[in-house]
């Protein structure tokens, strides 16, 4: 009787064992076979030039595609599988030679799992990651093909980093506030994808007059070369400049057109601007130039529920609203509003068709230069207020607004206040964007949803961070 158990002990052990191998074997067959096929649809078993010809029809495609990178996560990928199958054949390996204890003794079921679990499948998965985030340019057009995806991304392995840096597309593709149907987030990479641009950008004299290039400069930005690199040449300004007018007569009234460079505008003047003419030259912001609508903002009550007045929002913290950024795109009128209150507010331009840095500059304001894909300049837990109003609406990337959310909640204090002002979207994005601003738990003051037009409405919040003491 004992002999014929162990026997049976034997016969199970055995066939265990060979289970494992051959599904161990099955598993590297499977990967060492989805690797293969996928590099040779990318054409790796050709000669680099002939991969360019065949696939991209160019021939200077290392102009825009890292191979180096790309072979790196290659080698990456190749080098988690080696590993992976000499820790199994060293597993077999004492398995075999310790087999007369193992046909003795009894292996728990509860063991096979956690030997399979994370020796086995935890690295293939890895490994199977690894593989799906090698990414190949996607191509458009025939014969001389355009890359579409940042080959650049390969160069990193956190997929924080590579979520942040890939292109968000716009939603419902439209196009956003920038004139693109993507936004480029930042850390430098993009600048290498512009090799050309760069240099034409870097392109000057030293010490002499830069070039009248801040439209080129503006569009390096906004495509994700972002900060631009420092230059040594001499900034042009208006040959009729004249200084601007006294504080106490800047805060409300048009500046002085000659104190603004006008050749890359389609106005020439501030007449241009506050009119009714149509081909202005910019779409957000239309009454911006006209100062006597502009006076009338935050100050009167509204026949929208979405309006709120400084004043109420100034009276749910009394005292303690001091300094704050205002997140938009305008001339500089919500900072001056605050300005009479006593509150010091930046805010955030580009010159999106009009001189709006130098307009909010001239007014006796302070204009912040940045791009909607670049982490804000300040340090952690210092603003007392953000406001944003006009700059994002219902085209933006869900995962994008969720970075720039984290960032705005990074530079707020606790106690600070989030003023989101007439944020509007397609109704049936509403749930989305409602979950996107209520996830950090601020609390609620006002919170307020008014119909836009038939497929729209407008959000209006103003929401306090908590304090999050450790």
């Amino acid at each position: 009787m004992g002999e014929s158990i162990f026997c049976f002990r034997k016969c199970r052990l055995g066939r265990v064992m060979g289970c494992i191998q051959v599904v161990l074997g099955s598993l590297v067959i499977l990967v060492s076979l989805s690797s293969l096929f996928r590099f040779y649809n990318a054409g790796f078993f050709m000669h680099d030039e002939d991969i360019c010809r065949h696939f991209y029809g160019v021939k200077d495609v290392y102009d825009s595609f890292d191979i180096k990178a790309l072979s790196s996560r290659v080698d990456e990928v190749l080098d988690r599988m080696d590993s992976l199958q000499e820790k199994i054949e060293l597993v077999v390996q004492e398995m075999e030679k310790n087999k007369d204890d193992l046909e003795k003794g009894s292996i728990p079921k509860l063991e096979y799992k956690r030997f399979l679990e994370e020796e086995v499948i935890k690295p293939l998965y890895s490994a199977h990651i690894a593989l799906r985030q090698i990414r190949l340019p996607r191509f458009e057009g025939i014969g001389n093909m355009t890359i579409k995806e940042d080959p650049l991304i390969n160069n990193f392995v956190i997929e924080e980093i590579r979520k942040y840096i890939t292109p968000k597309e716009n939603r419902h593709k439209k196009v956003n506030i920038f004139g693109t149907q993507k936004i480029y987030n930042t850390i430098g990479h993009a600048c290498v994808s512009m090799k050309k641009e760069l240099e034409e950008y870097m392109n000057y004299d030293i010490g002499s007059y830069c070039k009248d290039d801040w439209n080129f400069a503006q569009k390096l930005m906004i495509n994700g070369c972002d900060p631009l690199p420092r230059r040594r040449c001499l900034t042009r300004a208006s040959k009729l400049y004249q200084k601007p007018y006294p504080i106490n007569e800047s805060l409300w009234r048009i500046p002085d057109g000659r104190n603004v460079r006008w050749s890359n505008y389609l106005c020439r003047n501030y007449e241009c601007l506050s009119s009714k003419n149509p081909k202005r030259g910019y779409t957000k912001c239309t009454d911006c130039f006209e100062m006597e609508k502009e006076e009338l903002k935050w100050l009167t009550n509204s026949t929208l529920a979405v309006d709120f007045l400084i004043k109420d929002v100034l009276e749910v913290k009394p005292g303690e609203i001091r300094i704050g950024l205002d997140y938009g795109i305008g001339t500089g009128s919500f900072a001056a509003r605050m300005r009479e209150q006593n509150v010091t507010i930046i805010s955030t331009a580009l010159n999106l068709g009009a001189p709006f840095s130098e307009t909010i500059a001239l007014r006796g304001l302070i204009p912040l230069y940045v791009t909607l894909n670049q982490r804000l300049p300040f340090f952690d837990n210092t603003m007392d207020l953000i406001h944003t109003a006009g700059f994002m609406d219902g085209w933006i990337d869900l995962q994008l607004l969720d970075y720039i959310l984290f960032d705005w909640d990074r530079v707020l204090r606790p106690g600070g206040l989030l003023w989101i002002d007439r944020f509007f979207c397609n109704r049936t994005d509403l749930d989305d964007f409602m979950y996107m601003f209520l996830q950090f738990r601020y609390k609620k003051h006002k919170w307020s949803i008014a119909p836009k037009a038939k497929d729209e409405v407008y959000l209006s919040a103003l929401l306090e961070k908590p304090p999050r003491s450790l």
